[in-house]
């Protein structure tokens, strides 16, 4: 009866530990959901996105991700880290046994944590749409006006861009930060402090009721990183750091071309507002002319009434090209940290003009550019990380030893009729044994991960040297555009503008036949202007190409 009486209850045992068992599984289900499924409460969320463009890369606003995008060669699981450890609770109770982490059984893993929620994205500012210059141009006679002696230079923007420039300034941010990370690696683990009071008694120990004795523990157990675990993760967050540096660098390079082509775009405005007065001064000695024509019986109104249109549109187009320049200025004003209202107040001191030898072949420049490109530097450098990271991949196949010494332990011996044991220590040793877990998918991740990231900088490597090319043939186009243009195209009808004005003043030329060959002239003088822009740009950019300065 005893035997059936014990195996009803522990078959109700059984089923009561089922029905338990499905309860909280059912609520463990539920939970997960409600964490991992899009959630319909209140609480307004921002998504967590990041890309890299070019070197820089976009974080949202508050978040831990880097600004300077993906790290060349990471992708590295750091195991462990001090102070994340969790305590492992149960084992037999006894003097021997160490109160270790659990990690033991699992070397490099981390806990990543639950897949950030979709929320709402953070708004983008819209576009401004850069209107078209609407109007006339007209070359002026003698060299380019290169502005006040005081103006702002292109090296003296470069130095405040560099200095002053907000997103820079938060882009560097990130180097202390992965610093911190260098610390944080280079920590070593905690001793784990344990105390314990081992066969209690419910009530008191008699010697019809045997038990005990009571005893009292005090354990310390240390880790021993002996696959020194700790020297490759700190190797790892030091190169990491490095290629971080280089990131910046690169970060630089990219905003010091965006730089320099919104610098240009003044000059542009600067001198289309000195054409577009010309040309303004031009129509008006036209319509004085008509006019002159008109009174004298040799033109009609009509004709007069198409010269002071023609002195209209002169006009409007330097009210539109004096705006651009405005516009120009408040937009290089904002990369030069320096407030709108003061933006319009700046002096530029640069040229459109190229007065600068020919740059090297393109071989030599393919050579600086592999040489001096950042980028090109944070990958070979993503290559070491990537070989550290399968080092330290390696190191995590083993957890850590803990080395257990228990100075003091003791029995209470009193309820005996004892006076007590003599406080005792022990000294004894966990080792965690390799069977199961060696971290091998973390070790065949690392290893793949080092010929991704030499496939990465080969990739790298042909980019630049295409990017280099193109740069190169860009500046040889446009500058022989831009010679032909001048040497060719525009005094040919400049004569003819010459020959034209000599005969509409003495009337043998209709209005028609001289406003034509002006808009040819004008639209030429666009041309001009546009491809000298063209040039100056194509100047700069193959400095940006080659990762240093070489033009002007």
């Amino acid at each position: 009866m005893m035997v059936d009486g014990g195996g009803a209850w522990w078959g109700r045992g059984i089923r009561a530990e089922v029905r338990w068992g499905m309860v909280l599984a059912c609520a463990e289900l539920a939970m997960v959901l409600a964490l991992s499924s899009p959630s319909w409460a209140q609480a307004p969320t921002i998504e967590q996105t990041g890309q890299i463009t070019s070197g820089i890369g976009q974080a949202t606003p508050g978040s831990t991700q880097s600004l300077l995008g993906p790290l060349p060669g990471g992708g590295a699981n750091l195991g462990m880290q001090p102070g994340r450890d969790e305590l492992l609770f149960g084992g037999r109770l006894g003097p021997s046994v160490p109160r270790v982490p659990t990690s033991i059984t699992m070397p490099g893993g981390t806990y990543q944590g639950p897949p950030p929620s979709r929320g709402i994205a953070a708004p983008q500012p819209l576009p401004v749409p850069q209107p078209p210059f609407y109007g006339t141009l007209e070359l002026p006679t003698g060299p380019e006006d290169e502005g006040p002696p005081t103006g702002l230079t292109l090296d003296q923007a470069i130095d405040q861009y560099v200095h002053q420039n907000l997103n820079l300034r938060s882009l560097f941010l990130e180097l202390p930060q992965a610093r911190a990370d260098v610390l944080t690696a280079s920590l070593r683990a905690n001793p784990i402090f344990y105390a314990d009071a081992q066969l209690v008694p419910y009530g008191a120990f008699s010697t019809s009721k045997p038990s005990g004795p009571t005893q009292y523990d005090i354990n310390i157990s240390h880790p021993i990183d002996f696959s020194h675990k700790r020297q490759a993760r700190t190797i790892y967050a030091e190169l990491a750091l490095r290629v971080m540096e280089m990131q910046y660098q690169d970060a630089v390079r990219t905003g010091l071309g965006g730089l320099s082509v919104a610098y240009v775009d003044v000059l542009a405005a600067r001198r289309t507002v000195h054409y577009a007065q010309v040309n303004l001064q031009g129509t008006d000695a036209f319509l004085t002319a008509t006019r002159a024509l008109f009174q004298k019986d040799k033109l009609t109104s009509a004709d007069v009434d198409q010269a002071r249109s023609e002195r209209a549109i002169a006009e409007v187009s330097l009210l539109d090209a004096e705006e651009t320049l405005r516009q120009r200025q408040r937009t290089l004003a904002e990369l030069l940290n320096t407030p709108p209202d003061q933006a319009e107040s700046l002096e530029f001191r640069g040229t459109l003009e190229d007065r600068a030898p020919p740059p090297p072949p393109d071989d030599e420049l393919i050579r600086m550019a592999l040489e001096c490109r950042a980028d090109v530097a944070a990958y070979r450098l993503g290559v070491q990380a990537a070989q550290a990271a399968l080092k330290l991949a390696l190191a995590n196949r083993f957890a850590d030893a803990y080395l257990l010494y228990q100075p003091f332990t003791y029995q209470n011996n009193v309820p005996y009729g004892d006076k007590g044991s003599v406080p005792a220590w022990a000294l004894g040793i966990t080792v965690p044994l390799p069977v199961y877990n060696r971290n091998q998918g973390n070790i065949q991740r690392a290893t793949i991960n080092v010929y991704q990231s030499q496939v990465q900088l080969a990739q790298v490597e042909l980019r630049v040297k295409t990017e280099v090319k193109q740069a190169a043939t860009e500046y040889r186009v446009s500058r022989r555009i831009v010679e032909t243009i001048r040497d060719h195209i525009l005094p040919s009808l400049k004569r003819a503008i010459v020959a034209r004005d000599r005969l509409f003043g003495e009337g043998e030329v209709t209005v028609f036949d001289y406003l034509n060959q002006r808009r040819r002239y004008n639209d030429t003088a666009k041309q001009y202007l546009d491809s000298e822009v063209r040039h100056r740009k194509a100047m700069l950019a193959l400095n940006t190409a080659v990762g240093q300065r070489i033009l002007p």
